[in-house]
């Protein structure tokens, strides 16, 4: 079974301001770097990012890097996921939350199965990190606009689920760093 990573993280950031909120410094790391060691710490044969600032690029270690534009989120995992072909299983990671630790998205990547995707949940409704069966891979590459995968995952039975205990949140303005300055990591 070939299993691959998909970090997405070509977005305008136009939320955070003149800066790329994926430099800004969390914890004494740039944003990105707690997406990218999630992934390099959990088991995938391949790891691919996709970036729009090539400033990222020293970040991201043992990743296959993908340059795009900024981009909606949509055309960036339709760029990632034809530069990846069709691996069995891709999990895909957004580089702007850095609550999401490898544990968490090894549970992600465990409950997917040949018929059906996994998801993260938290208070609200299903969303990423989530995995995808090869099966699926035609339905995401269909996607339009800024919303992801989202109606892809939303009717997801409960034991495709993973429980992310309050971990799920993003960081999109200066503000949501502040929090998460301040948050447990």
């Amino acid at each position: 079974m070939i299993r691959a990573g998909l970090l997405l993280a070509a977005g305008a950031s136009r939320r955070f301001g003149a800066d790329d909120k994926l430099l800004a410094t969390l914890r004494g790391r740039p944003l990105i770097a707690h997406a990218a060691d999630a992934l390099r710490a959990t088991p995938l044969d391949r790891r691919l990012a996709v970036i729009a600032n090539p400033a990222l690029t020293p970040h991201l270690d043992g990743f296959q890097v993908l340059h795009l534009q900024s981009a909606a989120q949509s055309d960036s995992l339709r760029a990632g996921l034809m530069a990846l072909g069709r691996p069995d299983r891709v999990l895909i990671v957004l580089g702007d939350m850095p609550g999401v630790g490898a544990d968490h998205l090894r549970r992600v990547l465990a409950a997917a199965t040949d018929d059906r995707p996994s998801a993260s949940r938290d208070h609200g409704p299903p969303m990423p990190p989530a995995c995808f069966p090869a099966g699926w891979l035609d339905r995401l590459t269909s996607l339009t606009g800024d919303r992801g995968a989202g109606s892809l995952i939303r009717d997801l039975p409960d034991d495709a689920l993973i429980d992310a205990s309050g971990r799920l949140g993003d960081i999109d303005s200066a503000d949501d760093l502040a929090t998460w300055q301040g948050a447990d990591p």
